[in-house]
């Protein structure tokens, strides 16, 4: 698996989601990427509790601690690599959580408009 180069949506370094947990498809804590990552966890999303709800909802349930996979489970507040395809689903029903575009990656642009994504972000463009 050959990683992408690790470019944000704003054209600089991808800078770090998440340590606490620790996230990403490469579990780096950054939303790299590579053509593996099908999913293409590329959106750095600030979880809130109407997102976890949602992503619950549509059956990827975020929030609940799985320890045999090492998964604490998320909270409001905390960072993930989420992925886009799923960050728009929400966008579009209204819920989508806040985004830091210094850690999304470029790739996250195949499918989520830039002008989507500055709607939520949490960070200085």
């Amino acid at each position: 698996m050959e990683k992408d180069p690790s470019f944000n949506v704003l054209g600089s370094t991808l800078q770090t989601c998440a340590l606490d947990p620790v996230t990403g498809y490469y579990r780096n804590g950054a939303c790299d990427t590579c053509t593996e990552d099908v999913g293409s966890h590329t959106v750095c999303a600030i979880m809130t509790d109407e997102f976890l709800a949602f992503s619950k909802y549509v059956g990827n349930d975020l929030s609940t601690s799985r320890p045999e996979f090492g998964f604490v489970g998320l909270k409001a507040g905390d960072g993930w690599c989420l992925c886009a395809a799923r960050f728009l689903q929400a966008h579009d029903e209204g819920c989508a959580p806040r985004v830091n575009l210094h850690a999304t990656h470029v790739r996250a642009l195949e499918i989520v408009p830039i002008d989507v994504l500055r709607e939520y972000a949490v960070d200085e463009i």
